[in-house]
């Protein structure tokens, strides 16, 4: 959004004053914020100084004279009008303020009209040349006609009731300006007819996706043409665009009817990334696709409960931070405020001020994590339908297009040259990472045996991009039983041990922890000699992802008990307590390093390997410091797993630690209801400690059955 009009917001300030006052504004008023098609026009107040309005209306002005330089994809007629009208009329206003005249009353409210009108212009202009909008916006064709054409009315209104005797301007200027108001008045601003026709083969397209009949690449090629959208990073731009715009109509309940609609379009640009363009011209995408791998393997390991707002309890649907740094949905911590509260809920801090930043990261984790789950957003949390229903194309057009895409891909996969392959691999990554449909069609349309077979591939691109696929695909049930089912799981072990890129080799460890979510293939692939320990070298040398994507995939073989003997003797404890004392640790690696060492504990041989180590400190002191309510609640049950496990000395140890007690009893109240659990049992151990002798205490069973009855 402009901040020109922020300026009508300040009355005979100081200009010092006033700059101070726009500059505090800029942040709430980024242009990026406003939501594509919306015009938050701000009208002018009726007490502005001349030389104020003026001084906003010139830059406004020229920023839509800039506009001339833009590529126009569609409205490229009224586009280049109504910028030609605005030049003209900034002669105008350049000469009323270097003439230096008094202007009355009414000729401020005139100008006022005209900077209303001009601030739409502005928006619109902006809209018109979004980067990635070009095809809604030509879908939009006849509602942005309407629009130009309202704004000129407008236009055409103000300066039909403009004094133009009451201004000292030169008589070629009024001149200008009675012409402009007569080509307002007749100006027509109807949907270009190329537009039109673009439009129309676009729909005539996308009905015979509907019908299943695949389009003539040449008709597809036109529209795409038409829109300037020569490259397959323009292609993947338009698709990035159309699918943050049903994320939002999806979360917000607002336009849900246009849903369908946009996911066709994101089916017709798929269909055209993958098929019409061959080159990929952005080689750097690939790491930016994964950027957030991080999150790949992770879900399965977060606990729901941190996602709920601590004032209603109920999972946070727009999570926002306030000046404490703590987050809370929205609504809630908005009532807080109008209801006169000025202290942080959680923390009682004083609130230094009562702005809400949007926490889009941790809105982005919820969101991935509801979608992996069947959660709706937008629908107050509640689960909206069975995980295995959420497999539902947006639109029949979208699913027919992703189904031709797919034997398309496939095809690729199995007979093309290398580059092909390397595409067509790269492309199944895109598609496969974005929804459960397409990983269907993929997976029917017989993608997951071409791609194992290029894991033995010598080109690491190649090899990095099928392993990234594959991995997408195994998030599928009939995806994992197809890669087992086809022999793949000695392919993905190979690139696990031996892969050509550290990036390979992380996607693999990700894959293996999909792969053991099902019983029997955690039996498989622990009975294979290299498994674990390839696991536990990707720890030492990976990245963080890597590293957190192998700790994560020995959790999902630790949930068969016959593999906790083998994770232990692959020298797995001593690696994780070290990388849990790391400082170069993300909050997730630690989460997910507590995890695997809670599961070890619960039994006698993993319990003595960690007692073995410095783990008893770190763990302690993790749960006096963390902030993460999933760490405490991994560090009570290893705790309590420790005591059970490991005897008198244990709790003598934990006993003799002062701050503990004190953190135990915030988890009764603070922490989750497992968390809470847990905690009851360690104070219930320490209670007893502290009362009878050690030798009583080992000698009396019963305590130590009611823990394990607790467990």
């Amino acid at each position: 959004m402009s901040l020109l009009p922020l300026q009508f917001y300040v009355q005979k300030q100081s200009s010092s004053v006033l700059s101070h006052a726009i500059a505090s504004m800029a942040q709430k008023f980024d242009s990026c914020d406003r939501r594509i098609l919306t015009f938050p026009a701000v009208r002018p107040c009726e007490s502005i100084s001349p030389a104020t309005l003026l001084g906003s209306l010139i830059p406004l002005s020229r920023n839509i004279c800039n506009f001339q330089s833009k590529h126009f994809a569609t409205q490229r007629r009224n586009s280049r009008e109504i910028i030609r009208q605005v030049s003209i009329l900034l002669m105008f206003f350049e000469e009323i303020r270097d003439c230096n005249s008094v202007l009355s009353h009414s000729v401020i409210l005139c100008l006022s009209e005209l900077h209303l009108s001009f601030q739409r212009i502005l928006f619109l202009l902006e809209d018109c040349v979004r980067d990635g909008a070009r095809i809604w916006m030509l879908t939009k064709c006849e509602f942005l006609a309407s629009q130009f054409r309202m704004i000129i009315r407008a236009l055409a209104t103000a300066l039909d009731v403009l004094p133009l005797s009451l201004i000292d301007v030169d008589f070629e200027i009024k001149e200008l300006v009675e012409l402009v108001l007569k080509q307002s008045r007749k100006a027509e601003f109807e949907p270009d007819p190329d537009d039109k026709l673009a439009s129309k083969r676009l729909l005539a397209i996308l009905n015979q996706f509907e019908k299943g009949i695949e389009p003539d690449l040449n008709g597809v090629k036109r529209v795409l043409d038409y829109l300037k959208i020569k490259s397959w990073s323009e292609c993947n731009m338009e698709i990035k665009f159309l699918e943050e715009e049903i994320a939002f109509s999806e979360s917000s309940n607002c336009n849900e009817r246009e849903v369908p609609f946009l996911s066709s379009l994101v089916g017709f640009m798929s269909y055209s990334r993958g098929v019409i363009f061959e080159a990929l011209d952005d080689q750097n995408s690939a790491n930016r696709i994964d950027a957030r791998c991080s999150m790949e393997t992770h879900f399965s390991c977060l606990n729901p409960e941190d996602f709920r707002c601590p004032i209603s309890l109920e999972l946070m649907l727009d999570p926002v931070t306030v000046s404490t740094g703590q987050t809370y949905d929205r609504s809630s911590i908005q009532k807080w405020l109008e209801a006169g509260n000025k202290l942080c809920p959680k923390t009682g801090e004083r609130l230094t001020s009562t702005e809400l930043v949007p926490n889009s990261s941790l809105r982005k984790v919820i969101k991935k994590f509801y979608a992996n789950n069947g959660i709706s957003l937008g629908k107050s949390g509640r689960q909206s339908r069975d995980i295995s229903q959420t497999a539902v194309p947006g639109s029949p057009a979208a699913a027919e297009a992703m189904k031709f895409l797919s034997r398309f891909l496939s095809s690729r996969l199995a007979f093309g040259t290398n580059q092909q392959k390397n595409k067509a691999a790269y492309e199944i990554r895109l598609l496969a990472k974005s929804n459960i449909f397409n990983r269907s069609c993929l997976i029917k349309a017989g993608s997951v045996p071409p791609l194992l077979k290029l894991l033995c591939s010598t080109d690491a691109s190649i090899q990095e991009n099928a392993i990234a696929a594959l991995l997408k695909l195994s998030k599928y049930a009939s995806g994992k039983k197809l890669i087992m089912a086809r022999g793949g799981l000695p392919s993905v072990l190979a690139v696990l041990e031996r892969g050509l890129s550290l990036e390979a080799r992380q996607s693999a460890a990700a894959t293996i922890f999909y792969l053991s979510s099902v019983k029997e293939y955690r039996k498989v692939i622990g009975e294979t000699p290299e498994a674990i320990p390839a696991l536990v070298e990707l720890i030492k040398e990976g990245t963080t992802c890597g590293k957190k994507n192998a700790v994560v995939a020995i959790f999902g073989l630790l949930l068969l008990p016959e593999n906790h003997q083998k994770v232990l003797e692959a020298g797995t404890v001593p690696l994780l307590v070290e990388r849990l004392a790391s400082s170069e640790n993300t909050e997730q690696l630690i989460n997910d390093t507590l995890a695997v060492l809670a599961m070890l504990a619960e039994n006698v041989e993993g319990a003595l390997a960690i007692l073995h180590t410095t783990a008893l400190h770190l763990i302690t002191a993790i749960l006096q410091t963390s902030s993460s309510q999933t760490a405490k609640e991994y560090c009570a049950s290893t705790l309590l797993s420790l005591c059970i496990n490991g005897g008198v000395e244990v709790v003598a140890v934990l006993a003799k630690d002062s701050s503990l007690m004190p953190r135990l009893f915030s988890l009764l109240t603070d922490g989750t209801a497992h968390a809470s659990k847990k905690a009851r049992s360690l104070i219930k151990i320490m209670h007893t400690f502290h009362e009878t002798s050690s030798l009583r205490w080992m000698s009396s069973a019963a305590p130590r059955a009611q823990c394990i009855q607790e467990r």
